[in-house]
């Protein structure tokens, strides 16, 4: 990094500051989240140390702030090189972003990070407790659209407009279809490397998939690590929205009808995912990536039970993931093969904003009353 670039990035931007501080476009939002293991808190015992990867501890609630935040920086970093090579007049940067949720939160948090105004599309289906949060960290909101994809062409008319006006430096954040998005996702593998003994010992990593971002993510990390070799990646999605399943099954990407994208895991329910994630599920040159599709039932008893053991809500993408220990466990030995009791498995605890301690409740009732009816 030039000494110019270096000096430009600790500014205050006061004609867009949210918050009247010196900001170190250096340095990264996202924070190295706990690695816990959770082998013998776990309701069956597994056939090999279970860790989690607790993404949930991440500022704005969610691993999207790994992939938003990275894409921000870089692009802030990009912006200012850009500036201090051309003797043009300075844009105002700010941030827009299309989301269902967790996607604004990390573009909003970042946005707050850097004292930079931020602006998100969401669908008009949104939950007020993502719009509240979303306004806390100062962002304004736009409502249109019944799901992420018709937000995401709205923004895109925004942005277009934005560009024609030409007094503003646009940086626009996708929820998940963005290379720089899935370098951000990687460092989660980083910090796996960083916090395992023995990471021969790793045999696969967990995680739910709606767009393909964290997944596309794990497997960088995975191809560029030298310390796991032969790991296997685990994908989870729900029968309600079966955007990769469907997808694989066609041989490209395909984008869902809305009436097939109604899943309680609404993180998940994404219209279509990205051509990288099924250039990456083909290929077996050093990651295998493997696919199960459960019920929402079984992604929110997941939420249920977590919540009674760690005292912390996540939302049903995030119990899609975890059903693997909590009531779908043989799915360890169906895609795990034989494994030892000091092999490791980690799931990725991903979190998510978009359910509050209320909706646990809603949960527990909905699973019982399924349980009766069985």
């Amino acid at each position: 990094m030039s000494n110019n670039l270096q000096s430009q990035s600790q500014v205050t931007i006061s004609s867009q500051a949210i918050a009247n501080k010196t900001v170190n476009y250096n340095e990264a939002p996202y924070i190295h989240t706990s690695l816990v293991d959770v082998t013998d808190k776990l309701p069956v015992r597994p056939p090999c140390r279970i860790l989690f990867k607790n993404e949930w501890e991440q500022p704005s609630g969610s691993f999207k702030l790994r992939g938003i935040g990275y894409l921000i920086q870089q692009s802030i970093l990009q912006i200012l090189q850009k500036q201090s090579s051309v003797a043009t007049t300075k844009k105002d940067i700010q941030v827009f972003a299309s989301s269902g949720g967790n996607a604004g939160l990390a573009a909003a948090y970042t946005a707050f990070f850097y004292n930079l105004k931020c602006t998100v599309v969401l669908p008009t289906t949104s939950k007020k407790v993502v719009q509240d949060k979303l306004r806390g960290w100062g962002a304004e909101l736009v409502l249109h659209g019944r799901n992420i994809n018709e937000a995401d062409k709205h923004l895109k008319t925004m942005l277009a407009q934005i560009q024609r006006e030409g007094n503003i430096e646009p940086i626009y954040c996708h929820p998940f279809d963005n290379p720089l998005i899935w370098e951000g996702h990687s460092s989660l593998v980083d910090e796996l490397i960083s916090k395992v003994d023995d990471t021969s010992k790793i045999k696969g990593i967990v995680c739910s998939c709606g767009g393909g971002g964290l997944y596309n993510g794990i497997h960088e990390g995975l191809m560029r690590s030298d310390s796991i070799i032969n790991s296997k990646v685990l994908l989870l999605e729900t029968q309600q929205a079966p955007t990769l399943y469907d997808s694989l099954q066609a041989q490209q990407v395909i984008t869902l009808p809305s009436n097939k994208v109604n899943s309680l895991a609404t993180s998940l329910a994404c219209s279509n995912t990205t051509n990288q994630t099924l250039i990456n599920y083909a290929s077996h040159d050093k990651v295998v990536t493997e696919l199960e599709l459960i019920d929402d039932l079984d992604a929110i008893k997941s939420c249920v039970s977590y919540y009674n053991q760690f005292n912390t809500v996540v939302e049903p993408a995030c119990g899609t993931a975890l059903s693997v220990v909590y009531n779908k466990i043989e799915y360890l030995y169906k895609h795990f093969g034989e494994l030892s009791r000091d092999d490791v498995v980690i799931i990725v605890v991903c979190g998510g904003s978009c359910s509050v301690e209320a909706d646990i409740n809603v949960y527990d009732k909905m699973v019982k009353r399924s349980e009766i009816k069985l």
